[in-house]
């Protein structure tokens, strides 16, 4: 497995940690959506990012390649 799939991976099963600004900013830029629509989807599917992006319609391998 290469480095970028390890971190893919980690990022993945990453929680999202509202109370934490730069993780709010990260996460909000890594799905493109706003705040409030990610604070929505966490109270929705739970913290897990890998839900989160599930919720969002979108592939589990999408994202920053590190």
């Amino acid at each position: 497995m290469s480095d970028v799939q390890k971190m893919r991976e980690a990022q993945e099963r990453a929680i999202i940690e509202l109370d934490e600004p730069q993780q709010v900013r990260y996460w909000t830029d890594e799905f493109g959506i706003p705040e409030e629509e990610l604070r929505g989807l966490i109270a929705r599917v739970g913290p897990c990012a890998r839900d989160v992006r599930q919720a969002l319609g979108r592939p589990i391998h999408e994202g920053h390649q590190g």
